[in-house]
């Protein structure tokens, strides 16, 4: 959705609230929306997407102007190039171990003079040709959203330099693998953990970047948004879908003892 307000918005200092998504289903895309949230965070790193299934994912969530961003399995150019080419919002990008991964991957986000990614004027994002070259080419460069991640002490200690990089849009906090770095995996609350997780935030806060994070409550969340989170990936459709069919299961299981 090259047309999205997104990237401006998170730059006027609003917050928006998705989700991340891993299941290839565009009934649960449009579901996604209609609950409420703003975006999608397409999971290619830790699911079984392939090119057709994003795009067709995007296709679902533009027709209910639901924002995608894709997070991509690794950061090389082809990666980057079949997600965008696809129409999605921007990308998202795991696994940096240090600040020469992201220059080396981030022209790769900007068609010229911004950056060097490839063109090609007749896939979906340029509506197949049917855009002048020019404007595709300007809408794009503006509004794609950059994300990458921060989930190990190592880019923890370098959020300054990688806040110095112009294409990137999203400073982005992984607390499972950050918490799995120091040494207690998955225990997001714990004091050491926060405390790295803090001074990611007020780093990335002294720049022009927005701050992300992912949260698996609502307590997380205002918490985090209280501390200057702007872009929050709010649980997952399969967390919300398994949660559902627990919450089901146990009524069915009082209904079999009921049937007894």
């Amino acid at each position: 959705m090259i047309t999205s307000n997104m990237k401006q918005r998170l730059k006027n200092g609003e917050v928006v609230v998705g989700s991340f998504f891993k299941t290839n289903n565009q009934n649960m895309v449009e579901m996604m929306a209609y609950a409420g949230f703003e975006f999608l965070i397409v999971d290619n790193e830790h699911s079984n997407f392939d090119h057709v299934d994003i795009e067709n994912i995007v296709r679902a969530a533009d027709g209910v102007k639901l924002d995608t961003i894709i997070r991509i399995p690794a950061s090389s150019e082809e990666n980057l190039l079949h997600c965008l080419d696809s129409g999605a919002t921007g990308i998202q990008v795991p696994s940096l171990r240090n600040v020469e991964d992201a220059k080396r991957f981030a022209p790769f986000t900007k068609y010229y003079p911004e950056g060097k990614r490839g063109f090609n004027g007749n896939q979906r994002a340029a509506k197949y040709g049917f855009l002048s070259i020019a404007e595709y080419m300007k809408a794009s460069n503006e509004n794609t959203l950059v994300v990458v991640q921060v989930e190990n002490l190592q880019m923890a200690d370098q959020v300054e330099e990688l806040c110095k990089i112009p294409e990137i849009d999203v400073i982005f906090v992984g607390p499972g693998d950050l918490s799995q770095d120091i040494g207690k995996p998955m225990q997001v609350n714990d004091p050491d953990v926060v405390k790295v997780i803090d001074g990611i935030i007020e780093k990335t806060k002294k720049s022009d970047k927005a701050i992300g994070i992912w949260v698996g409550n609502l307590k997380d969340a205002k918490a985090y948004i209280d501390k200057g989170v702007r872009y929050l990936g709010f649980t997952s459709d399969t967390t919300i879908f398994v949660n559902a069919l627990k919450e089901t299961g146990k009524q069915i299981e009082e209904l079999k003892q009921y049937i007894k």
